[in-house]
């Protein structure tokens, strides 16, 4: 009876004890439960509003599917204004500037925090050195989220076998990846992160249109390109020898690839009495739109269509995409700005671009995937007169794509959830090998 006394005694003592205790007991918890931190290495370049779209789309899904998750961008470029459009959608996220050969005091202190690293969508794996001094310094778990890959080099083969994930955005890549027999335990299709990208400028838009006499619903988007992109020019340089290769390609199909877009424009203006928008992806395009589309059309043609004479941001680009009935693109990423608001898009390949044209048909769009020097341009204006006569159907094969979409996106955060360790720690950096 004693004893039953003294236990009813330290039992009462201990329940006593716990308010006094919670604070500690919760600190101690807080810091079990510490939240997991990618940094994301990603916003290559700013003269292309794909290449900006790269991190405005994965940074979508992570707020969308790792709400918990602290994200910290490591980006390469974010002038042209897209610093400030990418703080005011993205507050919470954490910028840290920083070179390659030598990490900035910031991106140290990152090295140490962040509990994974992430690769965004790319045309290859671009930020092979920086994923390569995570993994030395670090030893912590990385992956690579919607490239393409046209050939892996012996380097990237020792990384990727590093690597905790690796997600292509075209299945021709994956096939490619997956006869390497690497030992990345994840080796799947992930769609380009622009896919995601949820970001728009009705304001400005709407200025614009309105200017310009386009209505919702009342036109199509056209996007000239280039056989090869001339950044050369737009950074203001000499060419390379392969530079100069290129150039000279892009010359000899410049007029080419060109004619074929005016006479689907002639076409759908004779036929829908509607208008065009010319407008750019990559800032060289502005002038090209001019200089191969708009001055070469027949004036009964031309008072239908409207030239963009200056470059924009994804927000606005979106915004006006959504209100065209469709685009007509060389370029992909405009089709997949537009994708997220159930936009169709016709998409021209281009053979002198890479395997990133093969997404199209992946999600389900093949029937609006031409390769360019293989289709007449009678064929693409059948398509694309037959994608507006019918609309409603239209519009539903583009829900049934951004559906799957949407059930791949899912698995692949998935992915990267899975990815996390499960325990770490903040201990000092490891001094990389020499």
């Amino acid at each position: 009876m004693e004893k039953q006394r003294r236990n009813f005694i330290k039992s009462a003592t201990v329940l006593s004890a716990i308010p006094f205790f919670m604070p500690v007991i919760e600190a101690l918890a807080a810091e079990g439960l510490k939240k997991q931190r990618i940094l994301l290495r990603s916003a290559w370049q700013t003269v292309n509003i794909g290449d900006i779209g790269h991190t405005f789309g994965i940074l979508e899904l992570f707020e969308k599917y790792l709400p918990d998750v602290e994200v910290v961008l490591w980006p390469k470029l974010i002038d042209r204004g897209v610093d400030s459009l990418l703080a005011g959608r993205y507050p919470k996220v954490k910028i840290v500037k920083s070179g390659i050969t030598e990490l900035s005091a910031d991106l140290k202190q990152e090295f140490q925090d962040c509990t994974l690293m992430v690769h965004s969508s790319a045309p290859f794996i671009t930020a092979q050195k920086e994923l390569e001094s995570w993994w030395d310094i670090t030893r912590k778990p990385f992956g690579i989220y919607g490239v393409s890959l046209d050939e892996v080099s012996e380097s990237q083969k020792v990384l990727i076998n590093n690597a905790s994930f690796i997600h292509c955005r075209d299945t021709e890549s994956l096939k490619y990846l997956k006869s390497l027999n690497l030992k990345c335990p994840v080796q799947a299709f992930g769609p380009d992160a622009t896919f995601a990208i949820n970001v728009h400028d009705d304001l400005k838009a709407n200025a614009f249109l309105q200017s310009n006499g386009l209505k919702t619903g009342e036109f199509i988007c056209v996007i000239p390109r280039l056989r090869y992109t001339p950044y050369w020019q737009m950074r203001d340089r000499a060419p390379t020898e392969e530079e100069k290769r290129r150039y000279a390609i892009s010359l000899q199909f410049k007029e080419v690839d060109a004619a074929k877009l005016r006479e689907v424009i002639e076409t759908w203006v004779r036929a829908t009495n509607l208008k065009v928008l010319v407008c750019a992806e990559v800032t060289y395009q502005v002038d090209l739109g001019k200089e191969t589309i708009l001055d070469l059309l027949p004036p009964d043609i031309a008072k239908n269509v409207v030239w963009r004479d200056s470059f924009w941001l994804p927000d606005e680009a979106a915004s006006v995409y959504n209100k065209s009935i469709a685009l007509l693109t060389f370029e992909p990423h405009s089709a997949l700005i537009a994708f997220n608001d159930g936009i169709p898009s016709i998409h021209l390949k281009q053979p002198s671009d890479t395997r990133k044209g093969q997404m199209w048909r992946d999600v389900g769009l093949g029937e609006w995937y031409f390769l360019i020097d293989e289709t007449p341009a009678s064929q693409i204006a059948d398509t694309l007169l037959k994608l507006h006569n019918n609309y409603p159907r239209s519009l539903a094969t583009m829900k049934k794509a951004k559906e799957y979409v949407v059930s791949v996106q899912k698995g692949n955060m998935k992915d990267i959830k899975r990815s996390f360790p499960k325990s770490y720690s903040s201990k000092a950096l490891r001094t990389p090998p020499m």
